[in-house]
């Protein structure tokens, strides 16, 4: 099952299992927005940080999230300023975009473009109003751009409809589905989260060398949280690193850095617009994302672990996540990410290996950041849609496969 044309990005309970850390939210007071420099945390402001080399980030608040907000990069360029996501569409997320941007040196207005790192409403929700404000193009990667098509078209009864069956097939019991068919005969529709998000108007090609005059940033296609999540690679020296990032084979014009620094050689070294695909402490959700409409089987874990290799292969100078704070040594990162995925797979077929089980009851035994018993309604279903991202992998790699016949779905292990 798939969490829904605009899923949010936390596991279960509101955040990804395992190790958080959760950044305060931006503070809005008298003091009005204040600039960091690297990431000294301002005691009082929204906490706009200049990372040096003409790149800023700004926490855009997420309402009632425990994530606290969206990191918006804004990345200057000699046709204007160019922002890496908008953050979620609510006035006060509004506000602090606009405050931040002003704290940057420029505006809404004076924004050239947006690269949407994947299409889910905390990055991609406030892109319609931007391109109202300044007339920017928003770019993103069609995968995700068929999910926005798709969400636009659809309404919340649709939807409903589609997981209560879903959930149902999962093993979900009576109890939890009963509320979703309620509210589907009580005829409780609307619009769905993120459907007021701008249909893009620019497509980003993987390995792309991104049109921005005076940058040399790079598409890098990284499917598993979404089927058309891209990561950004700047391939310039990193400022407060050059001996590092500045390894490659120094391919490229220098000229093109626009005095930002030399280019850091191709794959190698400069810095990481990571999105949600590489997080310092949490592991981001990998669920089901097929289209509803479609029989097409998909694999996003595995989607994503391969993303996981093409990315360490890049050594990255430093990482600018979408979410808590920018880090160093991207290859731990991915090492703690791939084991973490190797051992909740070993477990499951473990599992497996006793009975046969549903995938709503292998979600109920595996490890979130709370009992199942304390995890809410919403979260139960994406933990369910992990659950089976994990049981397609297993399947793809000979490990498991479903019972023939059974309803609900039920797995075993194999080999």
């Amino acid at each position: 099952m798939t969490n829904g044309p605009q899923a949010d990005d936390e596991g279960p309970g509101g955040e990804a299992e395992g190790p958080r850390v959760h950044a305060e939210g931006p503070r809005v007071d008298d003091g009005g927005p204040r600039v960091d420099a690297g990431s000294r945390a301002a005691p009082r402001g929204p906490r706009v940080t200049d990372h040096g080399g003409g790149i800023w980030s700004i926490p855009v608040p997420i309402p009632d999230n425990p994530l606290g907000h969206t990191l918006v990069h804004v990345i200057e360029t000699d046709a204007g300023p160019v922002l890496i996501d908008t953050g979620w569409d609510d006035p006060t997320s509004w506000q602090t975009l606009a405050d931040g941007l002003t704290a940057c040196g420029t505006s809404v207005r004076a924004l050239h473009g947006v690269l949407v790192t994947h299409h889910h409403p905390d990055h991609h929700g406030l892109s319609a109003r931007v391109r109202e404000e300044s007339g920017a193009w928003i770019a993103m990667h069609a995968a995700d751009t068929a999910v926005v098509r798709r969400t636009r078209r659809s309404d919340r009864g649709q939807w409903l409809g589609y997981l209560a069956e879903k959930l149902a097939a999962a093993g979900a019991p009576e109890t939890h589905t009963a509320p979703l068919r309620t509210a589907l005969a009580e005829g409780r529709g609307g619009a769905l989260p993120g459907a007021r998000a701008a249909l893009p108007d620019r497509e980003i090609e993987p390995n792309e060398l991104l049109a921005l005059p005076g940058r040399r940033l790079r598409a890098v296609w990284t499917p598993g949280h979404t089927p058309g999540h891209v990561c950004l690679h700047l391939e310039e020296q990193h400022p407060g690193n050059p001996a590092r990032s500045g390894s490659g084979s120094g391919s490229g014009d220098p000229g093109n850095s626009g005095g930002r620094g030399r280019p850091g050689g191709p794959g190698r070294g400069g810095r990481l617009f990571s999105g949600d695909h590489l997080l310092p402490t949490i592991s981001p959700h990998i669920g089901l994302y097929e289209d509803p409409d479609s029989d097409e089987s998909t694999d996003p874990l595995g989607d994503y672990l391969d993303s996981l290799e093409r990315i360490a292969r890049l050594r990255p100078a430093e990482v600018l996540p979408a979410h808590q704070y920018a880090f160093t040594d991207a290859q731990a990162r991915v090492d703690e990410l791939t084991a973490h995925h190797a051992e909740r797979l070993s477990d499951l077929r473990a599992l497996l290996s006793e009975r046969d089980l549903t995938p709503w009851q292998l979600a109920e035994t595996m490890r979130w950041n709370r009992p199942w018993g304390e995890i809410p309604f919403s979260s139960r279903n994406i933990a369910v849609a992990e659950a089976e991202a994990h049981l397609r992998h297993l399947v793809k790699l000979g490990r498991a496969e479903a019972v023939p016949g059974s309803t609900p779905v039920t797995y075993r292990a194999t080999g």
